[in-house]
């Protein structure tokens, strides 16, 4: 056991010091692997993080909306409907959504406005939903003004008054107690006082978020007491939401459930489309190095050759040259690996994908800045090992053993013609 571990020790000290004899070539090599295996793990990266992360927000939405439709269109629905769905067998709740956007044509930008949504407690005093509601606001925190934090959630929404997002108030320079001009459907201006601004935690979902109160949204959008946007629905048992989800469409055929799964599946397209959509713009720069290493592991050079038939006249054996060439393209192919699989993890989750940004998170005027949690998978880091190592360490042994085999005078014999 011990001569055979000072046999692949030399061999590898003789690997590596052939290595550095052809330094700019294989740093050359080398460069052009690691800059692969970055951008094709810095999409996986991005992709599978950004997948978990809108699964683990998503998680708390609804379990079912219910939108009303008309000509195939999304319409609003009528508050009178509610009752029918609340006596669906199943259903646990029913509540009611005012949400739309609103078009700002100075920034060319597009915002949602919603109304945070009102439950009753255990007291019968109505209150708003904690977990959209977070706003930094450093004055409503006196007993700790370095806490950015606070819950709104004692009351509704006072008219007059909003809360908005982190994109909003970085793309406008807004701060609290500004106030913001909106164009009413009617043509009328109206101005709003900014009361707090959304906590940058939430930025994924809520750059582009306004809450505003009921009163408000209606008279800005003209909306009737007697509709909303759609409606929530929260069933008794979670295995059985799409059978409530058919039994819906049974009840209210012009209505459209849209369930928390069609969701989920929605980001998770979006997100694998734009994936792919990155590694179809640098395939060609990905069959280029395939070429390019196929080509370099699949023809030996007069050198190499020359090498090769000087090992065996000393008395190398077949197995150990080739033993020598795996350890040749390990060698680059596993430094490549880690070397761009850390540049990726390094770009994805400390600087935000700075340099795909825009491809993988979508062009937008409020742009979200986020960082990513990490979420990295064992499945993740096999399929780029075997994408990227596997078959150039490979493709090293075939040409080795063709110039293993033949006969050491006729390999320095044609290495010097």
């Amino acid at each position: 056991m011990i001569d055979w571990i000072e046999r692949q020790r030399y061999i590898i000290d003789f690997t590596l010091s052939s290595l550095l004899r052809r330094k700019v070539k294989n740093f050359g090599l080398l460069a052009l692997y690691t800059l692969i295996v970055f951008i094709l793990a810095s999409t996986m990266f991005f992709t599978y993080s950004i997948k978990k992360e809108a699964s683990i927000i998503l998680s708390e939405s609804p379990e079912i909306i219910v939108q009303k439709l008309s000509a195939g269109r999304h319409d609003q629905f009528p508050l009178s409907q509610m009752e029918t769905l609340k006596k669906i067998r199943g259903v646990a709740e029913v509540l009611p959504r005012l949400w739309g956007y609103y078009y700002e044509g100075g920034l060319g930008a597009n915002y949602t406005l919603l109304v945070p949504p009102v439950t009753t407690n255990k007291n019968g005093i109505e209150e708003t939903t904690d977990s959209i509601t977070s706003v930094e606001n450093k004055e409503n925190a006196p007993d700790n003004p370095d806490k950015p934090l606070f819950q709104y959630n004692d009351t509704k929404l006072k008219p007059g008054t909003i809360i908005i997002g982190q994109g909003i108030a970085r793309t406008r320079n807004s701060h609290v107690g500004d106030f913001m001009p909106f164009r009413a459907y009617d043509g009328s201006i109206v101005g709003f006082e900014i009361k707090g601004i959304l906590s940058s935690e939430s930025e994924l979902v809520s750059s582009d978020l306004i809450l505003i109160s009921e009163q408000d949204f209606r008279s800005l959008f003209g909306i009737g007491n007697d509709f909303v946007t759609d409606v929530t629905v929260a069933v008794v048992n979670p295995h059985e939401v799409s059978t409530v989800a058919s039994k819906i469409v049974n009840i209210l055929p012009d209505s459209r459930p849209i369930t928390r799964e069609d969701i989920l599946r929605t980001y998770e397209s979006i997100f694998n489309w734009r994936g792919g959509m990155m590694i179809v713009i640098f395939s060609a720069a990905v069959l280029a190095f395939v070429i390019f290493a196929w080509d370099k592991a699949s023809g030996l050079s007069a050198g190499e050759r020359q090498e090769i038939g000087i090992l065996k006249a000393i008395g190398w054996e077949t197995s150990d040259v080739i033993l020598m060439k795996f350890w040749e393209g390990a060698v680059i192919s596993l430094t490549a690996f880690f070397s761009g699989a850390i540049l990726a993890y390094i770009h994805v989750f400390f600087t935000g994908s700075l340099i795909f940004e825009p491809a993988l998170k979508g062009w937008s005027v409020l742009y979200p800045h986020f960082v990513l949690t990490p979420f990295i998978s064992v499945e993740q880091l096999a399929t780029l090992f075997f994408i990227t190592v596997i078959p150039y360490t490979v493709a090293t042994i075939v040409p080795t053993w063709r110039a293993a085999t033949i006969d050491p005078d006729s390999a320095m014999r044609h290495s010097g013609d």
